[in-house]
């Protein structure tokens, strides 16, 4: 057994307390056996000392919401690659996660059971990863590539093994591709409630998918010993469907209302916000090559998707850290945290959804999210004190140390 003793740093544990001066955190293999205060420990004389220099010390940050096969580009780009450059792209992609502190996510759509295989064998370097497999969409909804030239060109592959197309349409339909998905893999089911800003044949508060479908969904997750469903919703009438319905999760939330609110305090649903999703569309329309629509989409909608997710907040709403990173560029996740400060929530909270709240909306709690004895050893050490300068955590130079499952992945102290 190996013991590290991460020394000389402020430790955020995660929980939201206050931060914790002068502490230890010590390590053996993967497992965390101690978090407090340094005079608190004894030690053997035989542990790996890692000096967090006056640094703090997190827990691994979890990102609820990316796409790791894909940064979205061009169409012709798109059709210039070969099939299976994409994965070679995706392991960079993964990389860049970890080195920004973010140590597990859940994919949101376009990542097959094969890539996550890859990262816990340690053939690539990533964050731990929860899998939907692809999303259900319906016909001509978020998710169906079909073009006004009568041409299909969605974002990323589909209907290869591994990643069935996620098209569907009725009760029936949805049962059957729901359990495809599950079949391929998938650990938390994706489906498309309403339209949305890259779709180019449908708007944000289009709804897709009746109640009776989106309760056939859920239900397909229960029959698999509690499989949770997160929902792509935009506007109110698809959001109050989805939680309606059971859904686990909202992601966007752009056009929530209070009775959306309400139902969601009532059911106890999360709220992923990606609030830096629509500013990235707007940021790198050039350089990525953003269809015209997604850009007029994302100025119309940027103002009111961030006075929806500071009301959500301001009610009470459970809210879990997400970016839509492969919208934007991989490895700039953290930025998240500035944006979420900027609709009211602490640089703490803050924290939190990106910890404690992110891992619950997994249903990982048991294992990442806090720094706690008997909890797997995910840790980031940064630099000063993030609480200070919130915004500090986009500069991936800021996250100087990474380790995931006991594993060193990034030091740049030393």
């Amino acid at each position: 057994m190996t013991r590290t003793l991460i020394k000389n740093g402020l430790l955020i544990d995660g929980n939201g307390g206050e931060p914790q001066k002068n502490a230890a955190v010590v390590l053996e293999d993967n497992r965390i056996v101690y978090a407090g205060e340094e005079s608190g420990y004894t030690s053997t004389g035989e542990e790996t000392i890692l000096d967090a220099q006056g640094g703090t010390i997190i827990p691994g940050l979890i990102d609820t919401h990316v796409h790791m096969m894909m940064e979205f580009s061009s169409a012709a780009d798109r059709l210039a690659k070969p099939f299976s450059f994409m994965y070679y792209e995706a392991a960079k992609y993964l990389e860049r996660t970890l080195h920004a502190g973010v140590t597990s996510v859940r994919d949101a759509l376009g990542t097959d059971l094969g890539v996550k295989k890859a990262v816990e064998e340690g053939l690539i370097a990533g964050p731990r990863l929860q899998l939907s497999i692809n999303a259900l969409t319906i016909t001509g909804g978020h998710g169906d590539g079909y073009t006004v030239s009568g041409r299909d060109m969605d974002i990323l592959p589909s209907g290869y093994p591994g990643m069935p197309n996620g098209k569907c349409d009725g009760v029936e339909e949805v049962r059957k591709k729901a359990r495809e998905m599950l079949r391929a893999g998938a650990e938390v089911i994706k489906v498309h409630a309403t339209g949305g800003v890259l779709s180019a044949t449908d708007h944000p508060e289009f709804t897709q998918f009746s109640q009776a479908e989106l309760e056939a969904i859920v239900e397909e997750g229960k029959f698999r010993k509690g499989v949770k469903v997160m929902a792509h919703a935009q506007g109110a009438e698809g959001i109050k469907n989805a939680v309606r319905a059971g859904i686990h999760s909202i992601e966007h939330g752009i056009f929530i209302d209070d009775e959306a609110i309400e139902l969601m305090l009532e059911k106890g649903t999360f709220l992923v916000p990606t609030l830096l999703a629509p500013v990235a569309v707007l940021e790198t329309a050039d350089e990525m090559g953003m269809p015209e629509t997604a850009v007029q989409k994302s100025k119309e909608v940027i103002e009111i998707h961030k006075a929806s997710i500071a009301k959500a907040y301001q009610a009470g709403v459970k809210i879990a850290m997400g970016t839509d990173a492969g919208v934007m560029k991989h490895g700039t996740n953290l930025r998240e945290l500035g944006l979420m400060a900027d609709v009211g929530m602490t640089p703490m909270e803050t924290i939190v959804a990106s910890t404690k709240t992110a891992a619950e909306c997994l249903g990982w709690e048991d294992k990442v999210g806090t720094i706690e004895s008997g909890k797997l050893a995910d840790i980031v050490i940064v630099k000063d004190n993030p609480l200070e300068d919130i915004y500090s955590m986009a500069n991936n130079d800021t996250i100087q140390v990474v380790i995931k499952d006991g594993k060193v992945e990034k030091n740049i102290l030393v």
